[in-house]
């Protein structure tokens, strides 16, 4: 029983390291799909790519609850997915 008390933070580790990772890959390839150069879409996906990984490691220890960092990583989950899966943008101009 005392290993459960240990479970939403185990929960938020898991959620900062594999959902930042998810949200941050999302995010790149939904940067290679605006109406730019390849080359430069993939190096300003790259960068921002850092940003929005550490954004997500903050907010998840930041929030109250195990659930409420869950949501804030599923949420652009949700957002960034469609887009990562856009037909490129670039062909369509």
């Amino acid at each position: 029983m005392q290993a459960l008390r240990y479970l939403p933070l185990m929960s938020r580790c898991v959620a900062a390291i594999v959902g930042g990772y998810v949200v941050a890959a999302l995010f790149s390839i939904a940067m290679l799909r605006l109406p730019q150069e390849p080359a430069e879409a993939a190096m300003l996906g790259m960068l921002y790519s850092f940003l929005v990984y550490a954004a997500v490691v903050i907010w998840v220890f930041a929030v109250r609850s195990a659930k409420r960092a869950w949501l804030g990583v599923m949420v652009p989950v949700a957002v960034l997915w469609p887009m990562a899966h856009w037909p490129d943008l670039r062909a369509m101009l």
